[in-house]
């Protein structure tokens, strides 16, 4: 007895949707919708049924894996498009909290010190406590100007001042390019020390990953390398 022989198979009905969807991506720049995909998916079924061997026809379980499959993909296609919604709510979140920063002083890292008034200010952040802490002021060739004891910290993020004065008592002219080192130690053994450095922020730089804040001399920064507000 003569057979009707199945002209498309399971394998190629997906392999027709890939393709399809890989044209489609290519035309539209990825932007086919679930719709699409679904219609596709069943005018390839309708084919497979209308063309399978009457003799051996699509069992239920072969069907239900194809719809399922389809299923999955458009279910996939809408997560993704509701995580985009998610990132852009983020971004504005974030842009609306880094406005709330423009003209307020921040600690990032950096070892600048910008000495005006006879006044500069600076942090430090412990990565442990610490029974000895020094701080020494620098000048632009790294001259030691000052030098401050600082005592015994707890570990994290604390603050001091320079008074813009040499070890010798002499006042340094304002805007000149300082900076400074700090050691620590607990009991003998160094404690990672980091120099934080103060910065006004000036505007709001858009990039790739989000909104940096403008710092004016110290550059940009990412709003979560922000130490402190002070």
């Amino acid at each position: 007895m003569a057979t009707v022989q199945s002209t498309t198979s399971s394998s190629d009905l997906f392999a027709s949707i890939n393709a399809a969807n890989t044209k489609s991506s290519t035309a539209s720049t990825g932007t086919s919708t679930t719709q699409e995909a679904q219609d596709r998916f069943l005018k390839l079924l309708v084919t497979q049924l209308k063309n399978q061997d009457p003799l051996n026809p699509m069992d239920n379980a072969q069907m239900t894996t194809q719809l399922a499959q389809i299923n999955t993909v458009s279910g996939i296609e809408k997560l993704n498009t509701t995580l985009g919604t998610l990132v852009d709510s983020f971004s504005s979140s974030q842009a609306m909290q880094s406005a709330g920063m423009i003209g307020k002083d921040v600690l990032v890292e950096g070892s600048k010190l910008a000495l005006a008034s006879g006044q500069a200010f600076g942090g430090v952040k412990l990565a442990g406590a610490a029974d000895q802490v020094s701080l020494d002021i620098l000048d632009a060739g790294g001259k030691i100007l000052q030098t401050q004891k600082l005592g015994a910290r707890e570990a994290g993020n604390f603050n001091f001042v320079w008074d813009g004065k040499t070890d010798a008592g002499a006042q340094m002219a304002d805007g000149g390019n300082y900076k400074f080192a700090v050691t620590a130690t607990q009991g003998g053994k160094k404690v990672v020390a980091d120099p934080l450095q103060v910065g006004t922020v000036s505007a709001l730089v858009r990039s790739n990953s989000g909104f940096l804040l403008d710092l004016g001399a110290l550059g940009t920064f990412d709003f979560k390398n922000v130490q402190q507000i002070l």
